[in-house]
């Protein structure tokens, strides 16, 4: 029997000794039950293209739970990363309008817009529109308020998360 073939052998019955497990974590970790399967076969297959640096006296359950949780978290990244954009429907038809349409529905935007900054405490409305209007980037902005830049980034996104969610709040009022 090959090494190739023994190693096969091996993370097949960690396999058979794992998967419900590495399901049920990924599925506590709050990922869509669609989603869980994925996830789980993600985190065995890295497992299994990492399994040469696996050292089998340690624990291979914890070791394919870090790897799902990564996973996990990288997910966690990417949504985020696909929240900024509020309503793709609704950002679509304002980036894409001209003329008359444009103008009627341009000044219902700014004014949710408007109402929402209003509703922010001073200091984050000031950070927000240094950073937006004034063009100011968190370097820069890390120097002015004597802060890191990853700081002021982190401030920064939970601002645009309650601005988020004031302007959501205000499309359902608006349908």
């Amino acid at each position: 029997m090959t090494s190739s073939t023994k190693k096969q052998r091996r993370f097949e019955a960690l396999v058979l000794d794992h998967h419900v497990g590495i399901r049920a974590f990924v599925r506590s970790l709050g990922v869509d039950p669609d989603w869980v399967d994925d996830i789980a076969q993600e985190a065995f297959l890295i497992a299994f293209d990492q399994f040469d640096t696996f050292d089998s006296q340690r624990d291979f359950g914890k070791w394919i739970r870090g790897i799902a949780a990564n996973i996990v978290r990288n997910e966690i990244r990417k949504s985020a990363r696909r929240r900024r954009i509020l309503n793709v429907g609704l950002s679509e038809i304002l980036t894409g309008l001209h003329g008359e349409a444009q103008e009627v529905i341009e000044p219902i935007a700014i004014q949710s817009v408007r109402d929402c900054l209003g509703k922010l405490n001073p200091e984050p409305r000031k950070l927000i529109q240094a950073r937006y209007r004034d063009g100011l980037s968190s370097p820069k902005l890390a120097e002015i308020y004597g802060q890191s830049a990853a700081n002021i980034r982190q401030r920064l996104t939970r601002i645009r998360q309650e601005l988020r969610s004031c302007l959501e709040a205000n499309m359902v009022k608006e349908a």
